[in-house]
C-alpha cells in the first residue's frame, strides 16, 4: 500500500489564504489582530518558538508583541502583566509560553488570562465550551489536526480513533473534538495513556491513531492495522553521531516500519508543526472578528 504523507504547509497556506480576506476587512475599520506573547525566563525552545510566532504575525500582516521576562520574575508580577494586556484592547490574544520556571504555578496563570483573549485555548471556560459542544477558542495543536483530517479528506464519522497521551494541550482536547457530532468528528474514540496495559490492543483496532505522548518511535508497525491513517504529534530529538549537529528530530511513530502499511502517515517534522503557529493567528483573527461583531 503507497502511504500518502500528509504535510501540514499546504494545509497551513491554505489557512492563511482564508484569513487574509478576514484580515482585510478587520484593517477597514483599523483593527490589526494583536498577540501579547509572554515568556519567562530564556529557554532555548520556547525562546525560538515565540519568535517563529512573532514572525508568522508579521508576514500575515499581524501585531505581535514578546515581552520577555527574567527567571526570577515573581508569580504576582507575572499575574500583574496579565491583567495590564486583559485590559489593554491592542491585543486580542494573550500566549504564555509554556514551561513556566518552577516557582510559579502554571495552572493559576493560565486561569488569569481573560477567557476571551485565550487564543492558546487551555483556560477551563474555552474547554468547558469545547467539551459542550459549542467551543469557541480550540486548543492550537488540536485543531491544527481537524483542519489537516478536513483538507486531506480523511473520513472521521464511525471511525475508531485512538489517542495516544491524555494532556490538556493535545490529548484530552482532541478527545473533545473527535468525540463530537461535528463535521470532522462523531468518531468511537478511545484513550491510551501510561494506565493502559496493552496499548497495541487497542492501536490494533484503530482507523485513526493520534500519538501524542513525546516516547520517540513508541508506536511501531506491528501495532496498527493494514490502512490506519497516523498522526504524529511528536517531536523528540535523539543522538545521532553521523548528523553534524549530533541529533535528529524523530516523531512518537516509527515512520519507516508503518511506511507501506499505513494509509496516511503526517511526517516528523512537516506535518502537525506547521499547523500549530498557523492556528494561534487563526484564533487570535478570530478573537478580533468576535469584538467587531459586538460593536
Amino acid at each position: 500500500m503507497d502511504t500518502q504523507i500528509l504535510f501540514g504547509k499546504p494545509v497551513s497556506i491554505h489557512i492563511k489564504d482564508e484569513l487574509s480576506k478576514d484580515i482585510a476587512k478587520l484593517k477597514e475599520v483599523n483593527i490589526v489582530p494583536g498577540l501579547a506573547a509572554i515568556i519567562v525566563g530564556d529557554d532555548p525552545a520556547s525562546q525560538v518558538y515565540v519568535r517563529n510566532k512573532s514572525k508568522a504575525f508579521k508576514t500575515n500582516g499581524c501585531y505581535s508583541e514578546t515581552f520577555s521576562l527574567p527567571v526570577g520574575t515573581s508569580e504576582d508580577d507575572l499575574l500583574d502583566l496579565i491583567n495590564s494586556l486583559n485590559n489593554n484592547n491592542k491585543f486580542h490574544g494573550i500566549l504564555v509560553q509554556l514551561p513556566l520556571p518552577s516557582h510559579i504555578n502554571s495552572k493559576k496563570v493560565l486561569n488569569h488570562v481573560n477567557p476571551s483573549k485565550d487564543v492558546d485555548g487551555f483556560h477551563p471556560f474555552n474547554l468547558g465550551h469545547l467539551l459542550e459542544g459549542d467551543p469557541s477558542f480550540i486548543p492550537c495543536t488540536p485543531n491544527g489536526i481537524i483542519k489537516m483530517l478536513e483538507y486531506y479528506n480523511i473520513e472521521t464519522a464511525g471511525k475508531h480513533a485512538v489517542i495516544i497521551g491524555r494532556s490538556n494541550i493535545v490529548g484530552k482536547p482532541m478527545f473533545a473534538l473527535l468525540a463530537q457530532k461535528f463535521k470532522v468528528g462523531n468518531s468511537t474514540v478511545t484513550m491510551c495513556h501510561t494506565g493502559t496495559d496493552d496499548i497495541s490492543y487497542y492501536t490494533k483496532q484503530a482507523d485513526i491513531i493520534i500519538a501524542a505522548v513525546g516516547v520517540p518511535e513508541m508506536l511501531t508497525g506491528d501495532m496498527i492495522k493494514e490502512g490506519a491513517c497516523l498522526i504524529d504529534v511528536g517531536i523528540n530529538r535523539v543522538d545521532d553521531p553521523n548528523l553534524e549537529k549530533g541529533y535528529k528530530l524523530v516523531g512518537d511513530i516509527h515512520a519507516d516500519s508503518v511506511t507501506g502499511k499505513a494509509s496516511s502517515l503526517s511526517p516528523v517534522p512537516g506535518g502537525v508543526g506547521p499547523m500549530t503557529i498557523t492556528m494561534l493567528l487563526y484564533n487570535t483573527v478570530y478573537s478580533a472578528l468576535k469584538l467587531l461583531k459586538t460593536h
